[in-house]
């Protein structure tokens, strides 16, 4: 019997999403769970040849979803970032753009019934506790299958989804700014890199791009000269953050790390131009252990959340925050091009909620071959 999963592409990430009773039926417990998905990703092979996997780290990512009828969200998610060339599985992160995806999925097929208008779906991520939601349109009461949105990073249209991250921040970590500092000092190969470390979205080291030698007037480099420094950094800021003890390997997912610096034109990874006046700061994070080719959207919250925190890197590159309990939009330059996250206060002035807008489409609904579990573990 095979593996039923459902392939989307959320935002500008693919996700194999799997209903939890369906992964039961081959891996019982849930430590059973990472060496399913590597089997049927295909994950020791590098090209992923003999599994679903995409072999790139935004196209081999799984979600296995648990409806939660009467609990404070609609559903449970856990994420994995499946390995490429490398059996393991890392469950510590998160993924918005699979968030999209999911969200699309519960409606699609039925976890949250469509409503008149607009359809809210609540999602609890797993490991971290962090709770999501997303917003899809079904006007009429209509399940939308296609839709015209686009985002940076992807020319394919898809059913529009408004996605957003919820308070309290901290979920990893216990506070937002881990170290209680808005920025602090690495040592990274003999050398000092000035940082600033945050828990939002997921946990994320963000370096000033210059100290870093990254030069972001283009992202089409593949910083193969600066990857061992930002590998460094994340093994680095991990242990300061309390993510992984000494003794613990340093993990590929987490912390995000990237590299922020100001405003200004640049040339985007398809060639183009953009503009200064577009966006607020220029960003480019790691995905495992190569460029991202946009930014994930559990970063883009990260460097939201830093950019409000005066003296931050991300404030000193973007700006200091706007005036306490008003929303504030951060347009952020990425390699795909500008996307925006808006930032909403509460009265008191904290952070309540980071708003994204995004797209994701079904593609396919699949039984895929995989050796029992007892198998995969023999």
């Amino acid at each position: 019997m095979g593996l039923k999963g459902h392939w989307y592409r959320g935002g500008t990430s693919k996700c194999w999403l799997f209903d939890a009773r369906d992964v039961a039926l081959h891996a019982p417990t849930r430590e059973e769970i990472p060496a399913l998905l590597s089997a049927a990703f295909g994950a020791a092979d590098a090209r992923q040849l003999d599994g679903v996997g995409g072999g790139t780290s935004t196209t081999s990512k799984a979600a296995v979803i648990w409806a939660t009828p009467g609990a404070e969200a609609d559903l449970d998610y856990l994420f994995a970032q499946v390995g490429i060339g490398d059996p393991t599985v890392e469950l510590g992160s998160n993924c918005g753009n699979c968030a999209t995806a999911i969200a699309l999925f519960a409606v699609q097929n039925g976890i949250v019934p469509a409503r008149d208008g607009m359809t809210k779906v609540r999602m609890r991520h797993v490991t971290s506790g962090a709770v999501l939601s997303g917003a899809v349109p079904t006007p009429g009461g209509h399940i939308p299958k296609s839709g015209l949105a686009r985002v940076p990073g992807s020319s394919a249209a898809g059913v529009p989804v408004s996605l957003s991250f919820h308070g309290p921040w901290g979920q990893n970590t216990g506070a937002l700014l881990p170290t209680g500092n808005a920025v602090d000092q690495l040592e990274v190969d003999g050398k000092k890199l000035t940082a600033t470390m945050v828990d939002a979205g997921a946990p994320a080291v963000l370096l000033a791009a210059d100290q870093a030698g990254v030069d972001l007037s283009s992202m089409t480099d593949n910083l193969a000269a600066q990857l061992p420094d930002l590998i460094a950094a994340r093994a680095s800021a991990g242990l300061i953050m309390g993510l992984r003890k000494p003794d613990d390997p340093p993990q590929n997912a987490v912390p995000k790390v990237g590299v922020v610096a100001p405003a200004g034109d640049y040339t985007a990874a398809d060639g183009t131009t953009i503009s200064a006046g577009s966006h607020d700061v220029r960003v480019r994070m790691l995905s495992m252990l190569a460029p991202h080719p946009a930014i994930g959207l559990t970063s883009a919250v990260a460097v939201a959340l830093a950019a409000s925190q005066p003296s931050s890197v991300a404030a000193a590159a973007a700006g200091q925050p706007s005036t306490a309990g008003s929303p504030r939009v951060l347009r952020i330059g990425t390699p795909a091009g500008v996307i925006t996250a808006e930032i909403i206060t509460d009265d008191t002035g904290a952070v309540s909620e980071v708003a994204l807008h995004r797209a994701a489409r079904h593609i396919a609904t699949a039984d895929i071959d995989v050796a029992p579990a007892a198998e995969l573990s023999a």
